[in-house]
């Protein structure tokens, strides 16, 4: 049986019987064409590759170009797995501690000194929201903020902020070359993530799950790293060379690929006024350049599997001390049912993203254009389900009872093995 770390070129895996497969499809054809034009979908149990398959086409309309197992999709926040771990590689290395403030690595977050508390911004109408009559007066002190706290998703900030609009305008087509520098767009990002308010306090515990802290997260890592304002960098060397991730990365139509390796998002009428499409689709992401703490990776399912397999099996390539591991993947923070380890989504008690069967040490990521990583420890079991859901536009339901619905038949198939 196929392993999951094998070097030769992906391929399409699948040991599951006729009844398993059936299930699968059952679950997958009502969303195919509806929910998402496609789809890869990669299952490791015991660290043996069971199914890594595609469904769908790269062109719904024409249906002349079929999505295959080595298609890049956008990864959206599960990119922030890869930030964080290369962050924790650094952690073990002594580079940093995870109670260190934040000014320790980037300075200049505490150099705008108090900063105060508004209600943040609405990241889909991008107006902003009124401040609570109750934090009309406080500030917060920069100084405050550890690493913990924005590994956790407790330091305060808002959930997001319209940092591509301070980074500068809306970025040329992928393959074409960019006028603004991403070290240019990058600096003007980081200078206005050092100076937005607040909407809390940092350390009261409330988990606001946000952009903003991931991204300097990434920062930190590439500074740290030694390749200040260069997180791909670090991504790679750290993490990407030792576990041979062959086909993790940024801006993908700058390293090699063309458009008919990578799973189109949706149409952008606004503001780069094209189909997103071999680049990053957040907003943010893209406007920094397409490098970000919080999105703007490309993978394979199969990549983002043995990413997960690295985890489940404490990996000593990632060279993250094994105690270290275990702490990151417990329960640091919840507010209302919402459960954070150290940069990851732990399952939820009810409705959770990983599905009712889900072991309750369960804990993995799920991405906004419809991409998720479950790792459940007590199956030895990770699944990789990638999918462009934004294709017909970022609104469209269905993605959630998809994902539920599918780890559910993933993990009671993989149960009588």
């Amino acid at each position: 049986m196929p392993h999951l770390n094998d070097t030769s070129s992906e391929q399409a895996i699948n040991v599951l019987s006729a009844a398993a497969n059936e299930t699968i499809e059952q679950v997958i054809k009502p969303h195919l064409n509806e929910t998402f034009p496609a789809l890869t979908l990669a299952v490791v149990k015991n660290g043996e590759v069971l199914l890594n398959a595609a469904w769908g086409w790269l062109d719904p309309e024409d249906q002349t170009l079929p999505i295959m197992p080595d298609t890049l999709f956008d990864l959206a926040s599960v990119s922030k797995i890869f930030a964080t771990t290369t962050f924790l590689t650094l952690v073990s290395a002594d580079k940093v501690a995870l109670d260190d403030p934040l000014e320790n690595v980037i300075p200049e977050f505490a150099e705008s000194g108090p900063r105060a508390i508004d209600g943040g911004q609405d990241p889909d109408t991008k107006a902003m929201l009124p401040t609570p009559d109750e934090l009309r007066d406080q500030t917060v002190d920069p100084r405050e903020v550890t690493f913990h706290h924005l590994l956790t998703h407790t330091s305060g900030q808002s959930p997001w902020r319209d940092v591509f609009n301070a980074a500068g305008p809306a970025p040329v087509p992928p393959d074409q070359p960019d006028p603004i520098s991403r070290a240019e767009r990058w600096a003007k990002a980081l200078h206005a993530l050092c100076n937005y308010p607040f909407v809390g306090q940092p350390g009261e515990g409330v988990v606001r799950y946000s952009d903003l802290g991931l991204m300097l997260v990434g920062e930190a890592a590439s500074r740290l790293h030694g390749t200040p304002g260069d997180l791909e960098a670090a991504v790679q060397a750290r993490l990407c060379e030792p576990l041979a991730l062959a086909r993790i990365t940024y801006n993908p139509l700058q390293h090699g690929y063309t458009r008919q390796h990578v799973a189109p998002a949706e149409d952008d009428p606004t503001w780069r006024r094209r189909r997103i499409w071999g680049e990053v689709h957040d907003e943010n992401a893209s406007g920094l350049g397409g490098v970000a703490g919080h999105a703007g990776v490309f993978g394979t399912a199969r990549d983002v599997a043995a990413l997960g397999q690295a985890w489940l099996d404490r990996d000593p390539r990632l060279g993250i001390d094994p105690d270290l591991m275990a702490l990151t993947t417990r329960e640091h923070a919840q507010t209302d049912g919402i459960r954070r380890g150290l940069g990851w989504q732990m399952k939820t008690q009810e409705g959770s993203w990983a599905g009712d069967l889900a072991h309750p040490d369960t804990y993995g990521h799920t991405g906004f254009t419809g991409t998720s990583l479950c790792i459940d420890p007590s199956r030895q079991l990770v699944i990789a389900i990638l999918t462009n859901r934004v294709y017909p536009g970022r609104e469209k339901p269905g993605i959630y009872p998809f994902r539920r619905a599918l780890h559910a038949a993933l993990m009671a198939i993989t149960d009588e093995l």
